[in-house]
Protein backbone atom coordinates (compact mmCIF):
# COMPACT_ATOMS: atom_id res chain seq x y z
CA UNK A 1 0.00 0.00 0.00
CA UNK A 2 1.35 3.21 -0.41
CA UNK A 3 0.42 6.49 0.99
CA UNK A 4 0.60 9.66 -1.56
CA UNK A 5 1.09 13.05 0.27
CA UNK A 6 1.03 16.83 -0.81
CA UNK A 7 4.42 18.72 -0.71
CA UNK A 8 5.11 19.49 3.10
CA UNK A 9 5.18 23.04 4.29
CA UNK A 10 8.68 24.62 3.83
CA UNK A 11 10.33 26.41 5.95
CA UNK A 12 13.46 28.51 5.75
CA UNK A 13 16.14 27.98 8.50
CA UNK A 14 18.93 30.86 6.91
CA UNK A 15 19.84 32.13 10.18
CA UNK A 16 23.47 31.80 10.59
CA UNK A 17 23.16 32.99 14.53
CA UNK A 18 20.54 29.82 15.12
CA UNK A 19 22.30 27.28 13.23
CA UNK A 20 25.58 28.24 15.07
CA UNK A 21 23.11 28.16 18.52
CA UNK A 22 21.73 24.43 17.58
CA UNK A 23 25.24 22.97 16.83
CA UNK A 24 26.64 24.03 20.05
CA UNK A 25 23.78 22.44 21.97
CA UNK A 26 24.38 19.60 19.89
CA UNK A 27 27.69 19.29 20.91
CA UNK A 28 26.87 20.38 24.55
CA UNK A 29 24.37 17.48 25.39
CA UNK A 30 26.66 14.30 23.51
CA UNK A 31 26.87 11.73 25.35
CA UNK A 32 24.57 12.54 28.28
CA UNK A 33 22.18 9.98 29.56
CA UNK A 34 18.59 11.01 28.38
CA UNK A 35 16.04 11.80 31.04
CA UNK A 36 13.85 9.38 29.88
CA UNK A 37 15.45 6.66 30.87
CA UNK A 38 14.43 7.20 34.63
CA UNK A 39 11.35 7.50 34.41
CA UNK A 40 8.15 5.39 35.66
CA UNK A 41 4.64 5.65 33.55
CA UNK A 42 2.17 6.45 35.34
CA UNK A 43 -1.96 6.60 34.95
CA UNK A 44 -2.52 10.09 34.79
CA UNK A 45 -3.54 11.64 31.83
CA UNK A 46 -2.35 15.72 31.24
CA UNK A 47 -5.33 16.67 29.10
CA UNK A 48 -4.42 18.99 26.22
CA UNK A 49 -6.76 22.20 25.47
CA UNK A 50 -7.79 23.03 22.39
CA UNK A 51 -6.09 25.71 22.03
CA UNK A 52 -2.86 24.05 23.00
CA UNK A 53 -0.09 23.62 20.14
CA UNK A 54 3.18 21.88 20.72
CA UNK A 55 5.88 22.82 18.54
CA UNK A 56 9.10 21.52 18.06
CA UNK A 57 11.73 21.36 15.77
CA UNK A 58 14.58 18.84 15.62
CA UNK A 59 17.74 18.24 12.85
CA UNK A 60 17.93 15.12 10.80
CA UNK A 61 19.07 12.91 13.55
CA UNK A 62 15.58 13.23 15.51
CA UNK A 63 17.28 15.67 18.32
CA UNK A 64 15.40 18.79 19.43
CA UNK A 65 16.58 22.16 18.44
CA UNK A 66 13.23 23.71 19.32
CA UNK A 67 10.64 23.35 21.51
CA UNK A 68 7.66 26.26 22.13
CA UNK A 69 6.52 27.05 25.96
CA UNK A 70 3.67 24.70 25.88
CA UNK A 71 6.07 21.92 24.70
CA UNK A 72 7.96 22.27 27.69
CA UNK A 73 4.94 23.03 29.88
CA UNK A 74 2.79 19.90 28.78
CA UNK A 75 5.94 17.41 28.71
CA UNK A 76 7.66 18.94 32.37
CA UNK A 77 11.10 19.23 30.30
CA UNK A 78 12.74 22.65 30.43
CA UNK A 79 15.07 24.02 27.69
CA UNK A 80 18.12 22.59 29.41
CA UNK A 81 16.49 18.99 29.21
CA UNK A 82 15.48 18.89 26.08
CA UNK A 83 17.63 21.14 23.47
CA UNK A 84 20.09 18.53 22.29
CA UNK A 85 18.13 15.22 23.27
CA UNK A 86 16.90 12.81 21.23
CA UNK A 87 12.71 14.27 20.72
CA UNK A 88 12.20 10.48 21.59
CA UNK A 89 12.69 11.18 25.49
CA UNK A 90 8.91 11.53 25.34
CA UNK A 91 7.99 8.46 23.26
CA UNK A 92 5.54 6.57 25.82
CA UNK A 93 6.53 2.52 26.19
CA UNK A 94 2.65 2.16 24.99
CA UNK A 95 3.25 3.77 21.15
CA UNK A 96 4.66 0.77 19.28
CA UNK A 97 7.70 1.31 17.01
CA UNK A 98 5.98 0.57 13.86
CA UNK A 99 4.37 3.92 14.18
CA UNK A 100 7.48 5.61 13.92
CA UNK A 101 9.33 3.53 11.64
CA UNK A 102 6.53 4.60 9.13
CA UNK A 103 6.75 7.95 10.34
CA UNK A 104 10.20 8.23 9.32
CA UNK A 105 9.95 6.35 5.95
CA UNK A 106 7.23 8.89 5.04
CA UNK A 107 9.57 11.60 6.13
CA UNK A 108 12.34 10.37 4.12
CA UNK A 109 10.22 10.48 0.93
CA UNK A 110 9.39 14.05 1.55
CA UNK A 111 5.72 13.77 2.36
CA UNK A 112 3.95 15.20 5.62
CA UNK A 113 3.31 12.51 8.25
CA UNK A 114 -0.20 12.93 10.42
CA UNK A 115 -0.65 10.60 13.03
CA UNK A 116 -1.86 10.24 17.05
CA UNK A 117 0.82 9.98 19.35
CA UNK A 118 0.69 8.68 23.23
CA UNK A 119 3.84 10.90 24.87
CA UNK A 120 5.43 10.61 28.14
CA UNK A 121 5.55 13.61 30.91
CA UNK A 122 8.87 13.97 32.35
CA UNK A 123 6.76 12.86 35.92
CA UNK A 124 5.69 10.03 34.04
CA UNK A 125 2.31 11.16 33.06
CA UNK A 126 1.02 10.70 29.49
CA UNK A 127 -0.54 12.56 26.90
CA UNK A 128 -2.02 12.29 23.36
CA UNK A 129 -1.69 14.93 20.69
CA UNK A 130 -2.73 14.68 17.19
CA UNK A 131 0.40 15.12 15.22
CA UNK A 132 1.53 16.83 11.97
CA UNK A 133 5.43 16.41 10.97
CA UNK A 134 7.00 18.01 8.11
CA UNK A 135 10.27 18.56 6.38
CA UNK A 136 12.37 21.77 7.13
CA UNK A 137 13.79 23.16 4.05
CA UNK A 138 17.07 25.75 4.24
CA UNK A 139 17.41 28.53 1.28
CA UNK A 140 18.83 25.91 -0.92
CA UNK A 141 15.84 23.64 -0.72
CA UNK A 142 17.58 21.05 0.88
CA UNK A 143 15.92 19.46 4.02
CA UNK A 144 18.35 20.53 7.68
CA UNK A 145 15.24 19.10 10.02
CA UNK A 146 11.96 18.09 10.80
CA UNK A 147 9.39 20.49 12.10
CA UNK A 148 6.47 19.29 13.94
CA UNK A 149 2.66 20.46 15.69
CA UNK A 150 0.58 18.89 17.75
CA UNK A 151 -2.86 19.79 18.85
CA UNK A 152 -5.19 17.99 21.23
CA UNK A 153 -6.54 14.18 19.94
CA UNK A 154 -10.67 14.04 19.69
CA UNK A 155 -11.30 11.37 22.38
CA UNK A 156 -12.93 8.60 19.89
CA UNK A 157 -9.38 8.83 18.17
CA UNK A 158 -7.72 7.85 21.46
CA UNK A 159 -10.57 5.02 21.96
CA UNK A 160 -9.49 3.70 18.64
CA UNK A 161 -5.85 3.96 18.50
CA UNK A 162 -5.45 2.52 21.57
CA UNK A 163 -6.11 -1.38 21.01
CA UNK A 164 -4.99 -0.98 17.45
CA UNK A 165 -1.21 -0.07 19.14
CA UNK A 166 -1.58 -2.54 22.09
CA UNK A 167 -1.63 -5.18 19.07
CA UNK A 168 1.06 -3.66 17.18
CA UNK A 169 3.49 -4.07 20.72
CA UNK A 170 2.07 -7.51 20.38
CA UNK A 171 3.57 -8.09 16.99
CA UNK A 172 6.37 -6.35 17.76
CA UNK A 173 7.08 -8.70 20.60
CA UNK A 174 6.71 -11.62 18.69
CA UNK A 175 9.77 -10.42 16.37
CA UNK A 176 13.44 -9.72 16.05
CA UNK A 177 14.04 -6.28 17.26
CA UNK A 178 15.34 -5.75 14.05
CA UNK A 179 12.56 -6.92 12.31
CA UNK A 180 9.82 -5.44 14.66
CA UNK A 181 9.24 -1.76 13.67
CA UNK A 182 8.52 -3.29 9.67
CA UNK A 183 6.53 -5.81 11.04
CA UNK A 184 4.30 -4.31 13.10
CA UNK A 185 4.12 -1.10 10.48
CA UNK A 186 2.73 -3.30 7.95
CA UNK A 187 0.15 -4.67 9.74
CA UNK A 188 -0.64 -1.03 10.57
CA UNK A 189 -1.25 -0.11 6.61
CA UNK A 190 -2.71 -3.87 6.33
CA UNK A 191 -5.41 -2.58 8.89
CA UNK A 192 -6.14 0.29 6.24
CA UNK A 193 -6.63 -1.80 3.18
CA UNK A 194 -8.98 -3.94 4.95
CA UNK A 195 -11.22 -0.75 6.06
CA UNK A 196 -10.36 0.48 1.86
CA UNK A 197 -8.79 3.89 3.03
CA UNK A 198 -5.36 4.79 3.48
CA UNK A 199 -3.51 5.65 6.25
CA UNK A 200 -3.60 9.15 5.73
CA UNK A 201 -7.08 9.28 5.08
CA UNK A 202 -7.87 7.53 8.15
CA UNK A 203 -6.37 9.67 10.74
CA UNK A 204 -7.42 12.56 9.06
CA UNK A 205 -11.18 11.15 9.74
CA UNK A 206 -11.05 11.69 13.48
CA UNK A 207 -10.41 15.08 12.99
Amino acid sequence: MSISAPRPIQLKSNSAESILKTYNVRKQHQGRVPVSKIITPKNHEVILEDEDIIVSKTDLKGRITYANRIFMRISGYNEEESLGYPHNIIRHPDMPRGVYYFMWKTLQAEHEFFGFVKNLCIDGSYYWAFANVTCDYNLDDRVVGYYSVRRKTPDTAKQTMTPLYKEMINIESRCSAAAAPETSANYLLEQMDKQNTTYEKYILSFV
